[in-house]
């Protein structure tokens, strides 16, 4: 079975935010996240919980813990096997952030625009 495409998400200055956001953090729990996105990268759609669960309306979040440290990574599916992370961010509460969530779509829109 062919392996997924892990993509970042580059904004219209061709920066990206999840590449700036897994360098900024420390290098275990880095590693964590590229191991996991290595995983995630082999089982595409078939990842499950604990690694990988879905949100809502297509966005789903990629899961690391380190100690008491709590990372996740927004994603979505793209055609032609591929998985395009559009933001992370270190989890406070129990709950995924409803801003991080509106903010994976409004990046999740802007590549779906630039696709056509």
């Amino acid at each position: 079975m062919p392996q997924f495409t892990v993509e970042f998400f580059e904004d219209t200055n061709g920066e990206s935010p999840v590449e700036d956001f897994l360098l900024s953090l420390d290098i275990k729990m880095r590693a964590k996240l590229l191991g996991l996105l290595q995983i995630l990268q082999e089982k595409g759609n078939l990842l499950r919980e604990p690694y990988s669960k879905h949100i809502n309306d297509g966005i789903f979040e990629i899961r690391g813990k380190v100690g008491s440290d709590i990372t996740r990574v927004l994603y979505f599916f793209y055609y032609d096997k591929k998985i395009i992370l559009t933001n992370g961010f270190i989890k406070k509460t129990d709950k995924t952030p409803v801003n991080e969530v509106k903010l994976a779509k409004i990046r999740r829109k802007a590549y779906l625009d630039r696709m056509k």
